[in-house]
């Protein structure tokens, strides 16, 4: 019975990420659009892999299990608006000049389905990777094992739930492709 107990009690009191419980209380003093660059410093500072001129307008809500400080990774001069949420069951991987509009979310833990008397199945995470110069707009979610290509666009609202190809438009639930972007030189 004791045994019992401490098991239960050893689960519903988990400890997340001691650097992410540092990073909340450190950055807590500051409101959404101030202290932009620091956020990323104290998270640098704390073992996240962040690149330089990164910017939080806010921080982000982080769940995951273990060192999710190592499942992040965030290239340079990229930008996240408010209320961003990244799930961190497997790693996400954002690279430099991505830009996330408010409440976008990124989801890596998926489940399979279960048996009929209970679907939720076991945890089946994939990871995420956002390429160069994407832009995903407000209140997306990118689901499991999902790549945005480089230099796509996400629309605001759009569920993405296969691979988005590089510089193109996807909107939607579930995301489709809207149109193509030209590149720069081709004017």
């Amino acid at each position: 019975m004791s045994g019992s107990i401490v098991h239960q009690l050893s689960q519903e009191f988990k400890i997340p990420s001691t650097r992410w419980l540092l990073a909340q209380w450190v950055l807590a003093p500051f409101p959404n659009f101030v202290g932009n660059r620091i956020r990323a410093m104290v998270l640098r500072w704390l073992g996240f892999n962040i690149g330089q001129r990164v910017c939080f307008w806010g921080l982000p809500t982080i769940i995951g299990t273990g060192k999710v400080h190592q499942k992040l990774t965030i290239g340079h001069q990229a930008m996240f608006n408010i209320q961003c949420f990244f799930d961190l069951a497997a790693a996400i991987s954002i690279e430099d000049n991505v830009v996330l509009g408010p409440q976008v979310m990124l989801i890596t833990g998926g489940h399979d389905i279960g048996p009929a008397d209970f679907r939720l199945g076991p945890l089946a995470p994939q990871p995420i990777h956002i390429k160069q110069g994407a832009w995903l707009g407000a209140r997306c979610m990118v689901l499991p094992g999902v790549t945005i290509g480089e230099g796509a666009v996400v629309a605001a609202g759009a569920v993405v739930v296969k691979n988005v190809a590089p510089h193109t438009v996807v909107g939607g639930v579930p995301a489709k492709e809207i149109s193509s972007i030209k590149l720069s030189s081709e004017r």
